[in-house]
Parts: C-alpha cells; sequence; structure tokens
C-alpha cells in the first residue's frame, strides 16, 4: 500500500502569507521577440562602446552595431502595438499623473506589476528616445580626423558639429546614466526585495499567484515579429547611403 503523500507535500506552490491559500502557476508575460530584442540590445550597446574607445579600425564595427541598435530600437517601436499583450505600449505606459503617484507611493504600499510598473514604462520609453537620438547624432557625426557618419555629408557644417558634441558628450552620459539606472534598479529588487527580474526575462514567464492575462507566443506572432524586423532592417539599409 503506498504511503500517504506528507502534509508538507501539498502545500507546495501556496503562499502562506495571503489570508487564503492560492496556487503559483507560471504564465507567459514576455515573448520571445521581445525578449530577444532585449538581448541583442544588451549586446549591441555593449560592442559600440567597446569599438568606440579602442577606435581606428573597430570604427568599422562601431557603426556596425550602430546599425544593428537602430534596426532594434525601431523594431521595438512597432512591436510596441502589435506584439506581446505585456509588450505594448498599451498596456504598461501609463499616464505621467499615474507614474508621479506610484513614485510617490512607498514601496510596500504600492501594487503589484506584472509587467512594466509605470515608472518601468517610462523608463523603457526614455531609455529608447535616448538611443534613437544618440545613434541619430553619430549618424551625422565627424571627428575631423578618418570618421564620419553616412549622413555628415548631407548636412551643414554648424549641424555636424552640434550632433557630433551631442554624440560624444550629452548623449553618451545620458545613455550611460540611464543604463546605470536600469541596472541599478535590477540589483536593488533583487537584493532588497528578493525579486528576480533577469531570469523572466530569459525564460518568459513569471510565477503569479492571481489571473492574469497571458502574452501570446506561437509560431506565427513569432514569424510576425521576423517579418516586422526584416522590414526594419530593409529600411534602415534603405535610408541610409
Amino acid at each position: 500500500m503506498p504511503a500517504a503523500p506528507h502534509a508538507f507535500d501539498r502545500l507546495k506552490g501556496y503562499d502562506f502569507f495571503l489570508p487564503e491559500i492560492r496556487p503559483v502557476t507560471p504564465k507567459r508575460v514576455w515573448d520571445l521577440p521581445t525578449r530577444l530584442f532585449h538581448w541583442s540590445l544588451v549586446v549591441c550597446i555593449c560592442g559600440m562602446l567597446v569599438t568606440a574607445q579602442i577606435g581606428g579600425n573597430a570604427m568599422q564595427w562601431h557603426f556596425r552595431c550602430g546599425y544593428a541598435v537602430l534596426v532594434l530600437v525601431v523594431f521595438r517601436l512597432v512591436w510596441g502595438f502589435v506584439g506581446g499583450y505585456w509588450s505594448r505600449f498599451s498596456v504598461f505606459l501609463s499616464s505621467p499623473s499615474a507614474a508621479l503617484a506610484y513614485a510617490r507611493t512607498p514601496f510596500s504600499e504600492r501594487p503589484g506589476s506584472i509587467g512594466h510598473n509605470p515608472l518601468g514604462g517610462w523608463s523603457v520609453l526614455a531609455m529608447m528616445l535616448a538611443i534613437l537620438l544618440q545613434v541619430g547624432a553619430g549618424l551625422f557625426s565627424d571627428d575631423d580626423i578618418v570618421t564620419s557618419g553616412p549622413l555628415a555629408q548631407f548636412a551643414s557644417n554648424q549641424w555636424v558639429g552640434w550632433a557630433t558634441r551631442y554624440h560624444t558628450g550629452l548623449g553618451k552620459f545620458t545613455l550611460f546614466g540611464l543604463i546605470a539606472l536600469h541596472v541599478g534598479t535590477v540589483v536593488w529588487y533583487r537584493v532588497k526585495h528578493k525579486q528576480d527580474l533577469v531570469r523572466p526575462m530569459l525564460h518568459g514567464y513569471k510565477l503569479l499567484r492571481e489571473d492574469a492575462h497571458a502574452s501570446v507566443d506561437t509560431l506565427g506572432t513569432r514569424a510576425v515579429a521576423a517579418m516586422v524586423l526584416a522590414a526594419c532592417a530593409y529600411a534602415v539599409v534603405w535610408f541610409l547611403p
């Protein structure tokens, strides 16, 4: 006769601190295209930073990484309208007043967030705009030595000078600051509040106690994402000389 299951076995996957016992179930939050975008962007931005510091022949790869970043960000802007549920701007981008109210609320009183919280949503948008400005300025930059952006020849000297100063100064340090804020926030959530934000961006799932909308992530939606990415790449190649 098989042994009866241990009492603790029946309690696995439940939260003892809730007034009622609820099962913890995995729910798809980040679809594969969003996750591939995120980590591809990390690799390409790191590549841009490293090659910019090396200079010389490495600047060829600096430009290639910049073009890849431009394609990725344009893709993400489009995917924000047609992508998975939690990747859409209409879902994670709140009003400025709601984000401000969220920021003023003590952490212990803030409602839980499945995707991006109100502050996180605006930080995502700020990051993408900062990247677009940085890459756009790079396209017009000229170091007056051997390296110039592909669009510098079509702009006035005054515009090229402004773009170069922004790309090597304010734009670069703004991007550094936003990256540091993003990484610091992830670490803070992990250390202070025991919330892992990295693993869900790797496998796409979050363990949730409440019923939540799952992002559709099928071969069909991934094929759509591939076509959108190809269209964005074609647009960038067509636009640049």
